[in-house]
């Protein structure tokens, strides 16, 4: 009896790490099914796409299954421009949305701590534009600076622009479609951020006689740091594969088309498939490598 129990207990402890295991693979599986169905799966079809070539019988298939890397060589040497349109675009519009956001947060977040009601009155304001659809929102700006509106019309008599200026097609106008547009994925995780701020933190910078911008500088930026990367990445990443503000149809033109736009282009116009896909696989692949370098050098590896 004594032998048993003592095999028996011997045995327990074996099991249970092998037990644990698989409970930890069962909760696993459906996440790990997921991410392998609707992210692996499309993210390898879309490679295999851009290193199709045509067909060179010309049957019923425009493109045949190969392994032409040189669709990358060729699409980059072929829209460069527009990527790096893209890329300066998605910069300015998360600086432009981080000068205007930060300030609105800090108020928010810390200066209207002692009225609530106007915490949530603002922190509405600020979500409100997600109640109405993104297209009207931007269709909207369009009508506002059109060519016969009354402020371009203002902007004219004054002489600040031409009489054929426009502003409706500019790099200033999508830029600042893109800003007015992502400004709440900016300000939202700023607010989260400076909220739990711990405001005894700035009144012992200020009894150590340090200065209002001293104190920001040293104190207030840095605690508020996790929000201003998570703010950046949430709006920087979005902005540069967006296709509807610099679009003729909206806020831009033929001279201001980003990389969103001639990947739609290639893939429901031309229907070049390949060019479209590789496009795409360099966007993902910039965007990666661009995002990796900006958290490292920001000292918060951990958000990765």
């Amino acid at each position: 009896m004594a032998f048993t129990a003592f095999g028996s207990n011997n045995r327990s402890p074996s099991n249970k790490p092998r037990r644990t295991g698989k409970v930890v693979i069962a909760l696993l599986a459906p996440g790990l099914a997921y991410l392998a169905m609707f992210f692996l799966t499309p993210l390898f079809a879309l490679i295999m796409v851009s290193l199709e070539t045509p067909d060179p019988a010309g049957g019923f298939a425009e493109y045949v299954p190969a392994f032409e890397f040189g669709n990358y060589a060729n699409v980059v040497s072929e829209y460069l421009p527009h990527i790096l349109r893209s890329f300066g675009y998605a910069l300015a519009a998360t600086v432009l949305a981080l000068l205007i956001s930060y300030p609105l947060a800090y108020f928010i977040g810390v200066k209207a701590r002692p009225w609530p009601m106007l915490q949530k009155l603002m922190l509405t304001l600020v979500i409100a534009p997600f109640f109405i659809s993104f297209l009207l929102r931007t269709l909207a700006w369009k009508q506002i600076f059109s060519n016969e509106s009354w402020i371009v019309s203002s902007l004219q008599d004054l002489g600040i622009l031409d009489q054929t200026q426009y502003v409706v097609g500019t790099p200033f106008m999508v830029i600042f479609g893109l800003t007015y547009n992502f400004i709440p994925f900016m300000t939202l995780p700023l607010y989260t951020s400076l909220e739990r701020l711990d405001t005894r933190y700035l009144e012992a910078g200020s009894d150590l006689y340090a200065t209002p911008a001293k104190v920001f500088r040293k104190v207030t930026l840095p605690l508020s740091m996790p929000g201003i990367i998570s703010g950046t990445l949430l709006t920087f990443i979005p902005i540069a594969g967006d296709y509807v503000n610099a679009s003729g149809d909206f806020l831009g033109s033929s001279s201001t088309a980003m990389i969103g736009n001639v990947i739609e282009s290639n893939y429901l116009q031309i229907n070049d498939y390949p060019s479209a896909s590789a496009l795409s696989v360099i966007l993902m692949g910039v965007i990666l490598v661009l995002v990796s370098v900006y958290v490292r050098k920001s000292g918060t590896e951990d958000l990765l």
